[in-house]
């Protein structure tokens, strides 16, 4: 017995029709008009969309940072994402022990996700030292479906220009994926330290400290590097700037390739006004790279219609706010993140087609593009014979954000109160409804570790 969708319209990267779907053994078995409903369960989606799961890939559930752990672990965070109509998501994985190898993170996430998931989910290694040894894991780690790997230009653990040059030039032969935290590590730690010398410590200079000339620099500076490797495939993730996002055009106008750019829910409706609401509010804003400009807003979406944005990601990081307020006398204390897995299909259908954005440019950022960048299409990010059955039905109706409706573990939104125009109402996963009209119909630990193809 299959379940067949009636009379909705089917909406993928490339163009939106109206069309039944048949599904079977959690694939699409057939798309067209009429089809035979004889031993089906039928659920009937008339004046509604069908579009592709949701494709998330930039999460961190369950981070250690050791002062804090995050809000969601990989049973609550991946809720939320079905509740959002997200089916999939590659996790960025905290650092490990010092000195610890690639391999090492990996087993503790497999740890932390296997049996808890409702969701579909990989993971992106990360590099917090380079050496031989590391870069021979690689090889194997990619044969074993690790395609992708995030190296940091700041914090602790970051590389210097000598140790991402080998990374790349080593990504290159194996064809993986460079994923980059770009921004100038030593610009930030002084303008920081500047700042709370000065007693200049209230959130906005949280983003005062992380200036926008500092992602464009970093961001800059990579795409240097990765011409100097051959170009490696060069992922830069959460971009928040119109400096950052043009030195990619720049880039890309002279020839170099394999160069991406995602960008995130929060940078594309929130602004830097935000670090000055009172009563310690603003530090709910606190992340990394900070809230920008309405400019820096303005030319982002900009580039997600001409396709100068290639992924609308998450960076989904929560926390709670008695630890946001550890940074009350000092922002340098606050978690940096915000959670957002469940808004985001909501909020970027919303206020792209706002802007008169396609529904299927959107589609394209928020499943197709980023499931072709790390290795799952077609397979996942798309509606088509064969293929996974992740879909979701979205309801044009108005719904107002709040706490109260949300399904993550920490106890806020940084949304609250912005009306949505589109609602998920049901989620399938690989042919299961996992969530429908508010319900979780889903089991803890029914999302499945996705191997990915480094030569799709």
């Amino acid at each position: 017995m299959g379940t067949l969708l009636i009379n909705g319209t089917i909406n993928n990267n490339q163009r939106s029709f109206k069309a039944d779907i048949l599904i079977e053994n959690g694939v699409v078995k057939e798309i067209g008009n009429n089809l035979s409903n004889s031993n089906h369960e039928i659920i009937d989606v008339k004046g509604k969309l069908i579009l592709p799961g949701g494709v998330d890939v930039h999460t961190h559930m369950d981070l250690d940072l050791g002062k804090y752990i995050t809000a969601d672990d990989f049973y609550t965070g991946t809720v939320a994402a079905a509740y959002g109509g997200t089916t999939t998501i590659i996790d960025h994985i905290a650092f490990g022990p010092k000195g610890c190898s690639l391999q090492h993170q990996i087993n503790k996430y497999h740890e932390l996700a296997d049996g808890k998931s409702v969701v579909d989910y990989s993971f992106h290694g990360v590099f917090q030292h380079v050496s031989d040894a590391t870069l021979n894991e690689m090889k194997f780690l990619v044969e074993d479906g690790i395609m992708s790997y995030k190296i940091y230009m700041t914090y602790d653990n970051k590389l210097n220009d000598e140790e991402i040059l080998k990374v790349l030039i080593k990504a290159k032969e194996l064809n993986a994926v460079i994923t980059v935290h770009a921004e100038n590590d030593g610009a930030i730690k002084y303008l920081s330290k500047y700042y709370a010398e000065s007693g200049k410590t209230d959130p906005i200079y949280h983003a005062l400290s992380r200036p926008d000339s500092s992602e464009a620099e970093a961001i800059n500076r990579m795409i240097y590097l990765s011409e100097m490797a051959g170009y490696p495939k060069l992922y830069f993730v959460h971009v928040s700037t119109k400096k950052g996002l043009d030195e990619i055009i720049s880039a890309r106008k002279r020839g170099v390739k394999n160069i991406y750019c995602e960008t995130c829910t929060q940078y594309l409706t929130l602004t830097e006004e935000s670090y000055k609401k009172e009563n310690n509010e603003g530090l709910k804003y606190i992340m990394a790279p900070p809230l920008r400009k309405t400019e820096d807003v303005e030319a982002l979406w900009k580039a997600i219609e001409n396709n100068d944005v290639d992924v609308i990601a998450t960076d989904h990081c929560p926390f709670y706010i008695k630890e946001k307020l550890n940074g009350k006398h000092d922002f340098r204390l606050a978690p940096g993140g915000t959670p957002g897995v469940e808004e985001r299909i909501e909020i970027i259908l919303t206020e792209g087609i706002k802007r008169g954005i396609s529904i299927n440019i959107l589609i394209d950022k928020l499943a197709t593009k980023p499931a072709k960048i790390f290795g799952l299409y077609p397979k996942k990010g798309t509606i088509q014979v064969g293929m996974d059955a992740d879909l979701i039905v979205v309801n044009n109706k108005k719904e107002t954000i709040k706490f109260e409706n949300r399904h993550n573990a920490n106890d806020y939104s940084v949304y609250e109160g912005l009306e949505v125009n589109y609602v998920v109402e049901t989620t399938i996963q690989r042919g299961n409804v996992i969530v429908h009209n508010d319900k979780l119909l889903a089991n803890k630990g029914d999302g499945i570790f996705l191997r990915r193809n480094a030569n799709n």
